[in-house]
Order: C-alpha cells, then structure tokens, then sequence
C-alpha cells in the first residue's frame, strides 16, 4: 500500500449507476466548452510509437516506457508516456493554420508510477496542441490560455451541478499566478509538494509556473523533460481539493520549446544525444510550427467533481492487495 489517505467518515456521494453517468457527463461537456474555448478540432492518436522516432515523451527521466516488439514489420514499439512531441507534428502534418489547434484522447501506462490515492499505472488525459506566433511566446499570453482552461473547467462543473445537484464541488475561478522560484522564496522550508499544498490552501485555483530548471536551492520544482515545454514559459495548474485535505494537479501545460530554448534546454539536462533523432532535428531547424500545448487529466477531473477520495471509483486499474483492503474497509468503491 502506497501512500494511501483515508479521509474520516467518507462516502461517496452518488451510488454506482451515477457516477459513470456523471463522468460520461464531465467528459462530453468539457470537451465540448474546451474546444470552444481554444479553437480546437478533434483528432486521432496513437497508443504505441516506434523508440526511434524520438516521439514518445520520457517525462521525469526515469520512467521506463512499456514496450514490445512486432514482429511482423521487424520493429520495436513503445506505448506512449504522452503525445507532447506527436502533436505538434500532427499539426505540420494536418495543415493546421495559427489560432487553430487540436485535442485527442490520450491513454498511456506508466508502469513505474508509485499508485496512491491520484496515481494509477493507468493515465488517461485530453493531450491538446495550438499554433501560435512567435510574439505569442510569453508569459502574458500563458496566462490568458491558463485561464481559458479553468473556465471551461468551471464551465463543466457548473453544469454538472445542474444535472446532479447533491454533488458539492465548488472550483474557484479566479487563477492565483506564481513562479516556482517565488514559491520557493515563499515557503524555502518546504519541499514542493508542501509548498503546493500551502500555496493552494488560500488560493483554491492556481497556476504555478516555470517548472524544469533549477531553483536558487540548486534543485528544481519537478522535472520536465527538456524537449517539449519551454521552462521559462510552462506550468502546472491545480485545484483545491477539500476530501483529500490537499493540492491537486489537473493540468501540465506550457508554451513549447523553439529551436534556441530546445538547444539549450537538451545541454542543461545532458540530453544532446537527441538532436539526432528525426522529430529534434525538425525542430533544431525550423520546420515545426510554434505551439503551447498541454494535457489535462480525465480520471482526476472527475473525481474533483465528484468529490471522490481515489482516482480508483472513476478509472479501472490495478492496485496492490493493502489498499484494495482498506478502501474496501473504508466504504471506498474502487472499479
């Protein structure tokens, strides 16, 4: 059992029936108020890539990527971590113009994830790509699309209400913008789970910002693979979650690398080797469009709204023996 939080005197608030209505519910409206919110068209994706394309996305760094062969074409496959690079071709791929954009269902398994009460070996996520310009890559504008995102978010969950008003939720829309470094200078004390948590106890939505490099302590926020997210233009935005007691990320986004921050960014993280596989060299020279992008977590925005204590009663996974057992003591339903 790993991590797990019991929180005192829990039940879930709708039975069994309704809370696979009221997710298929999140998921069809938030698509709907999300694609209107960004300008963005629905797409098909990819589960697995081939290792060498350079596509799959590496996350932290340590994560060990699920893969198989296929014998049938004498190739070697990884399913995706995310669609952080994939996208972006897409959009070269599909013609997109600046100003549009697209959003596809992204599903993965991260067998290395340690599972607690909002982790699973199983993601599923909205992965979504928009071209912009080159005066477009600043911290003004991340703003302005960080907030576009909350809306729809609050958008779906007002809405929601309607439909199933015993659900209690209440998701502030005003957005709370902080470096990691301030952050940091804030509560230096801490570590950046902690720091999150304290952030998020008096700003209930939040958006934190400039994750990847180091901070003045020497050690970063969180680690970002150096190839998708500009550091100095990305975050992370995150709810309060009042069952959990605790801050929840719903969303990792940025504006991405250009060919100089993407040089620089692959020599700080020792990753060089890269600029030799064939999605970097596009980008070193120029011929991939300018973006932001980002995913947004499906089986946590549900159980936000929901107001459920473990991603588990929204998502089918696996789990060890230990929290089976206790969420089953605690009148936890996991699917």
């Amino acid at each position: 059992m790993n991590r797990l939080v019991i929180p005192a005197n829990y039940r879930p608030i709708l039975d069994e029936y309704d809370t696979q209505r009221a997710i298929a519910f999140i998921k069809d409206t938030f698509q709907h108020e999300f694609a209107k919110a960004l300008n963005l068209k629905r797409v098909s994706a990819p589960l697995f890539v081939t290792e060498s394309s350079g596509l799959n996305d590496n996350l932290n760094g340590y994560e060990r990527p699920v893969a198989f062969d296929v014998p049938a074409i004498g190739i070697d496959a990884q399913v995706v971590h995310s669609l952080a690079k994939w996208k972006r071709l897409a959009l070269k791929r599909y013609h997109f113009g600046v100003g549009g954009g697209l959003y596809t269902d992204m599903n993965a398994i991260r067998r290395d994830e340690e599972p607690d009460n909002i982790h699973s070996i199983y993601v599923d996520q909205w992965d979504w790509e928009k071209i912009i310009t080159a005066a477009n890559r600043n911290l003004d504008y991340l703003k302005l699309i960080v907030r576009a995102v909350v809306g729809a978010i609050a958008d779906t969950n007002d809405s929601l209400h309607v439909r199933f008003p015993q659900l209690t939720t209440v998701l502030e829309r005003d957005v709370a913008f902080i470096t990691s470094q301030e952050l940091e200078d804030m509560y230096p004390d801490l570590t950046p789970k902690q720091r999150e948590r304290e952030f998020l106890r008096r700003h209930h939505t939040a958006c934190i910002m400039q994750i990847g490099g180091k901070l003045r302590s020497g050690k970063p926020h969180d680690g970002r693979a150096p190839d998708y997210d500009d550091w100095a233009l990305n975050c992370d935005i995150l709810f309060w979650n009042s069952v959990l007691d605790n801050a929840l990320e719903i969303s990792s986004m940025g504006i991405r690398v250009d060919p100089e921050s993407l040089d620089r960014q692959l020599t700080l993280a020792g990753c060089d080797e890269r600029r030799e596989l064939p999605f970097h060299k596009m980008l070193l020279n120029g011929e991939l469009p300018l973006t932001i992008g980002g995913g947004i977590g499906q089986s946590r925005l549900c159980m936000l709204m929901l107001g459920s204590a473990h991603i588990g009663e929204v998502q089918s996974s696996i789990w060890d023996d230990a929290t089976v057992a206790a969420c089953e003591s605690a009148g936890i339903p996991l699917l």
